[in-house]
């Protein structure tokens, strides 16, 4: 969807980029038990930790200054996939 709306959208200026997060420490995650965040951190490639709110804001922050990238989708899962149910 990312790349079919940038370029649906660039005829009025107007640039679209996702972000698709992984394991992100979010209010929602602080609820689980310390044992199964570390769990899940520890699925993590690398870094072995959860990101930080902080580092999507920076990718978002990247992304809205940097005109010249337009229909692209940054990964920021620290390496993993998330497997299907």
């Amino acid at each position: 969807m990312t790349l079919t709306l940038a370029r649906d959208l660039s005829t009025f200026g107007i640039r679209v980029n996702s972000i698709a997060p992984g394991l992100i420490n979010t209010p929602m995650l602080a609820r689980l038990s310390d044992g199964v965040r570390h769990t899940l951190a520890q699925s993590v490639l690398s870094p072995k930790r959860l990101g930080q709110l902080s580092e999507f804001a920076g990718a978002v922050q990247f992304l809205v200054n940097n005109g010249y990238i337009n229909g692209e989708n940054i990964r920021m899962d620290g390496g993993i996939r998330m497997q299907p149910k």
